[in-house]
């Protein structure tokens, strides 16, 4: 019988592979948009990791998701170095999360305050997408638009607390198959992944429309 983090990443594989390769981020990726979409991006992002990491602390004597929260992963003070960097010291007067970020980031605090396995399937996928293909954005994004490596623009991406990520992607599964929940539960968490990933494809399709590419 499979592991359940096994269960989980081949449960949600085809709405992870949308994500990836949605046309905003195969456009951004493509080095066809500019840094201002890029910009944009990482404005929506703040709001879903707002939601993700005021309530962690509240979640730290969970015994289902207490043990997934690592101040090792935490990306908002690295978020707002990059937004200070791409927007200026003013960055906050400007911010507006568009419906579809408004959403997801609704449905992480939902989870968060009233279903912490929940919360786990929003942790998931989103510091292990950081984790592994969030390194080929930082990649790209270096080379598109002149960012230092691993510097101001692109410090979401740099875990710098995590030297060996392949041995912490390892542990962090081990805790997913140790999690404390029944079958029934662990489908809904599989589940909620699925969901996870629907609402970040929805922030990314707004995304595309409010930067398409021109015929």
């Amino acid at each position: 019988m499979d592991s359940f983090s096994t269960l989980i990443r081949t449960a949600s594989h085809e709405q992870h592979v949308e994500a990836e390769t949605s046309t905003f981020m195969s456009d951004l990726l493509g080095g066809r948009l500019g840094v201002d979409a890029y910009a944009r991006y990482t404005e929506q992002l703040w709001f879903v990791y707002e939601a993700l990491e005021t309530h962690a602390g509240r979640l730290t004597s969970d015994p289902v998701a207490g043990p997934f929260v690592r101040p090792e992963l935490m990306r908002l003070s690295s978020l707002e170095r990059d937004l200070a960097h791409l927007r200026g010291p003013h960055w906050r007067t400007g911010l507006a999360p568009l419906p579809a970020t408004e959403a997801y980031a609704a449905r992480v605090r939902e989870c968060a305050e009233r279903w912490p396995a929940g919360y786990v399937a929003h942790h998931y996928t989103r510091y292990l997408g950081d984790l592994s293909g969030g390194q080929i954005i930082r990649d790209r994004a270096e080379r598109a638009w002149g960012f230092a490596r691993k510097g101001d623009g692109v410090r979401f991406y740099v875990f710098e607390e995590i030297t060996n990520p392949a041995a912490f992607k390892r542990e962090y599964r081990e805790l997913l198959d140790g999690i404390r929940a029944d079958d029934l539960e662990k489908q809904r968490v599989v589940a909620e992944c699925r969901r996870a990933f629907a609402l970040n494809t929805a922030v990314f399709r707004a995304l595309g429309e409010e930067f398409p590419l021109s015929a």
